[in-house]
């Protein structure tokens, strides 16, 4: 038997599941509001969000990916995730309950598959974790210049969180994460065209600040709606300072 309640690993394997526009588990945002375990191993977790209005696939998709994760806990019973305090918290509460899945809860509105949706996602997420390492690897060695950026390979990286997350997120894509591969990759992996970069690297930026922007904002819009909430929040890694631009090689 794994050590450690039912209800407290049932709460470390929500870690695993991603708020998809922020890209940081629930968990450290504060949206698990109580994990109880029950007679028969049952789980009840409660989740809750920011706002009323959040969207709703986006909702969906966390308390989808909670109810997952809980019942691929080995002993782990009848697992019942409830959404509060959303407008569309009776049915999606629903939905779950009868493993309708997306399309099944939210029928003709549900314009998108939910991995369509996922994919979405892990793509941003992949694109700010790229320019999170490539900023600490200026950061590490302002020599580096724009012309070296096409040879620069993920074994040329410091060990750090930001490239430990890049391979993770290289690895939910299913791009290679061998210290041989390109770090300037796109979707598909392909490595960026030499005159390209520049333009690609300002737009990954931008997703990286965008990502990092929304996270704080709903962290506080939460601490607000739900005050308790505060004690149940990580805090958030320092964010890398902004890296000088590579130098251009001298004439």
């Amino acid at each position: 038997m794994p050590a450690g309640t039912l209800g407290q690993r049932a709460r470390k394997a929500l870690d695993a599941v991603l708020d998809p526009e922020l890209d940081e588990p629930i968990t450290d945002l504060g949206f698990v509001r109580s994990v109880e375990a029950g007679p028969g191993r049952a789980l009840t977790v409660h989740l809750r969000l920011p706002t009323s209005f959040c969207s709703p696939n986006f909702a969906y998709l966390m308390a989808s990916d909670a109810k997952d994760v809980l019942a691929a806990l080995p002993d782990a019973g009848p697992v019942t995730v409830l959404l509060d305090d959303h407008h569309d918290s009776a049915l999606i509460n629903r939905g779950l309950a009868a493993d309708a899945g997306y399309r099944g809860t939210f029928g003709a509105e549900a314009e998108e598959s939910l991995e369509e949706l996922r994919l979405v996602f892990r793509r941003k997420a992949h694109a700010a974790a790229m320019e999170r390492a490539l900023t600490a690897l200026l950061r590490r060695d302002p020599s580096l210049t724009e012309e070296r950026l096409p040879e620069v390979v993920l074994g040329d990286l410091p060990d750090t969180p930001a490239t430990r997350a890049l391979l993770r997120r290289r690895a939910a894509l299913g791009l290679g994460t061998a210290p041989a591969q390109p770090l300037l990759v796109d979707d598909d992996g392909r490595p960026f065209a030499p005159d390209e970069i520049p333009l690609r690297v300002r737009f990954a930026r931008a997703i990286r600040i965008s990502i990092d922007g929304n996270a704080h904002f709903c962290r506080g819009l939460l601490r607000t709606r739900y005050p308790q909430s505060a004690a149940d929040q990580s805090p958030r890694a320092t964010d890398p300072r902004p890296a000088a631009p590579p130098k251009e090689k001298a004439s």
